[in-house]
């Protein structure tokens, strides 16, 4: 995930604005998004600080009870991950058993080898 501009070039945005440069050429020369320093600009109106949002930054998982899960999964290996959202006691979706499985190091790879044959 992109870091947040530095507090830096936040500032300096900020009052190029408030000195009575036009956004867009603020904008040019800080190569920012028009969005973007419009939001600072907002933040900075309800707040009084533009800074950036914090912790806002990675997934939550849903899932919570990392060891019941996977012994769920273990009971339930042979169904797909839509399935196991659908069984799972709370609110889920697919991505949310994926991402999950992927934390926790659970591959969705079945084991194919048959015993005696090589």
């Amino acid at each position: 995930m992109p870091a947040p501009y530095s507090y830096d070039l936040r500032k300096k945005a900020i009052e190029a604005v408030k000195r009575g440069h036009k956004k867009v050429n603020v904008c040019r020369l800080f190569k920012i998004s028009r969005n973007t320093l419009d939001l600072w600009l907002k933040r900075e109106k309800e707040t009084g600080d533009f800074q950036a949002i914090a912790n806002k930054q990675g997934r939550h998982s849903k899932i919570e009870d990392e060891e019941k899960f996977r012994v769920f999964i273990k009971e339930n290996k042979d169904k797909t991950q839509t399935r196991i959202a659908e069984l799972w006691e709370n609110n889920i979706t697919q991505q949310n058993v994926s991402y999950t499985c992927k934390k926790l190091e659970i591959t969705r790879k079945k084991n194919l080898r048959i015993p005696g044959k090589k």
